[in-house]
Parts: C-alpha cells; structure tokens; sequence
C-alpha cells in the first residue's frame, strides 16, 4: 500500500514538473490583458464616472498575476534552464519575453496618479529592460539562420512596436526626449512588420489556429500610438486621428469575423483579444475627454462592456484549461 502510494505521489511529482517545464513565455501575455483592462476602467472612473473599485481591483489582481507567473518562470528558469533557451530560439515564443518588460511599463501607467514614486521606478525598470530586449530580438532577427515567412505573425509586433508604450508614462518621469525615441522606434517598425504580416497573411495562406488569435494585435500599434502621441504633444490634432481612426478600422474589420475566431479551440494565445481591445477602449475615452463628440461617449461605453465581457471570458476559460490540462503541455 506505501508502495502504491509512494508510485503515485511520484507521478503526481512528475506530472508537476513536466508542467513546469512547458510553462510558456506566453503567460505574461495574460499580465499585458489584466493590465490594459485595469487601466481601461481606472480611465473610465475619470471619463465616464464608472466605480474606482472595479479599476482598482483589477490593478490588484494584475500585481498579483504578475508576481505568480514571474515566480513560475524563474522556477523553470532554474530548473529547466535549456528550455528557457530554446524558447529564446523559437521564431515565435521570442517575441514574448519583452512582454515582461510591458508588463512592467503598464503597471506604471496603472499607478503613476495614485503612486508616482513606485510608477517611476517600474517605468525605469520596464524601459530599459525593454530596449535591451528590442536590441536582442532584432539581432535575432537579422543573423537567424532558420526564420520562414510562414513564422512570421503579428505576435512579431511586440518587441518593436511595444515602445510606443513607453510614452504613455515616460512623458511624466522622464525627459520629452527619451520619449520620442522610444516612440519613433515603435512608429517606424509598426509600419514595416505590418507590411510583412499581410503580405504573409495574403500570399501565404491563413496562419495556424494557434496563432490567429494574434491578428488582433494588429489593433495595439495604432490604438497605443494615439495615446502615446496625444501624451507627447498634449493635443488631438490630424495625425493622431489618423492613428485613432486606423485603429478603429481595425477593430471592425476584426469584430466582423468573430465567427471564424468563436470556432477556434482554446489557446493562451486568446488573450492577444484582451490588451489591444483595452488599448482602443482607452483610446476611444482618451478621444471623447478631448473633444467631447457624443459618439466617441457612446462607443466608449460599447467598448468597455466589450472588453469586460471578453476578459471574464478569457478568465473563466484559462482556468478550464489549467484544471482540464490544456495549458502547459508540449506545444509545436
């Protein structure tokens, strides 16, 4: 009988760690999703009187889901180390480890009004980390050896394109130039990559299942480039609409096809739905605060309900996959 239960107990052990062992980059993912759903109803409390507690509460639990897969991470960092560098290698999985660093930038964004001294120091933090990441990656990039077009998606966006975020919060912590340069950076890849992910997209047929959750990344460039660029030069003027309505295109087209996504089996990569609907929700009261057009008021509402339900979605669904063991197992 101890025999029997010294054999299960190491199985249980073993299925622990194999867990563990397949314990994705892509989690912090789900850290870019909390956040930008924080930030959302913390911009909602100032723009459309929504309660503080929701916001709040979501910051809270963003904190605390950063600090869990961070811990999970280090874990396998340590004990699998080889599998940690071989996500580095991976033509996707790459592209998710500046997602730390934007996890970083958003909870500075979350708390830069009710924390200044703790926003600057994550911002510090997150910029830097991010930079060095966007050196590595694109060196990456240029010297790889076995990199396809068929590899090529809009997960690829988040390296480069997540500097646009920097603004956000660095215009209050930092000098106005740090911020341009790290804005122009974004700008100026978003342009190039999206060339490359619908030229991919178009002649070279659909991307894998896996993986369309991530064409709604293509909202987050132009969505966060408005907010960043209305931060930068404190007004709504011709280019930021051109940013603003280029990203409210995208959201229509994607949320046309919601048929094609809602047949799709369970990813982690569903939760590339969350953050870019949160960065055009913000965008939406961002541009409704500045100029008061009754539509924006009204679509800002649409968007939020949007995003909330999408988030509970995603919750309830993630945590399906974990008890049933869909995540964390081998992958392609």
């Amino acid at each position: 009988m101890c025999k029997h239960a010294g054999v299960r107990g190491m199985m249980t052990m073993e299925q622990h760690n194999n867990r563990l062992q397949h314990f994705s980059i892509a989690w912090f993912a789900v850290v870019m999703g909390l956040a930008g759903v924080a930030i959302a109803w913390l911009r909602a409390t100032d723009v459309l009187g929504m309660p503080w507690i929701v916001g709040a509460g979501l910051r809270c639990t963003t904190v605390a889901a950063f600090t869990v897969i961070a811990a999970l991470y280090l874990a396998k960092l340590l004990r699998y180390r080889a599998e940690v560098m071989s996500e580095l290698g991976h033509p996707v999985r790459l592209n998710f480890f500046p997602t730390i660093s934007i996890g970083l930038i958003l909870l500075s964004i979350a708390f830069m009004h009710q924390l200044p001294n703790v926003a600057s120091v994550l911002w510090l933090i997150g910029a830097s980390i991010h930079l060095l990441s966007t050196l590595y990656v694109m060196s990456v990039w240029i010297h790889h050896t076995h990199f396809t077009i068929q590899h090529m998606n809009p997960a690829w966006f988040i390296p480069v394109v997540g500097n646009i975020l920097i603004p956000v919060s660095g215009m209050q912590f930092a000098h106005p130039e740090v911020s341009w340069f790290f804005f122009s950076i974004g700008l100026m890849f978003w342009l190039i990559l999206a060339t490359i992910v619908f030229y991919r997209v178009i002649f070279h047929g659909s991307l894998p299942a896996r993986m369309v959750p991530t064409l709604f990344i293509l909202i987050a460039p132009p969505a966060v480039g408005f907010i960043a660029y209305v931060a930068l030069t404190g007004e709504v003027d011709r280019f930021a609409r051109v940013l603003y309505y280029t990203g409210l295109f995208l959201t229509l087209l994607l949320l046309t096809q919601v048929r094609q996504f809602a047949r799709l089996p369970f990813f982690l990569s569903w939760w590339a739905y969350s953050f870019p609907l949160a960065a055009m929700t913000i965008a939406t009261m961002l541009f409704y605060a500045r100029s008061g057009y009754a539509f924006l008021g009204g679509l800002s509402y649409v968007l939020l309900t949007l995003l909330s339900a999408v988030l509970v979605m995603l919750v309830v669904r993630t945590a399906l996959g974990v008890w049933r063991r869909e995540i964390c197992v081998v992958e392609d």
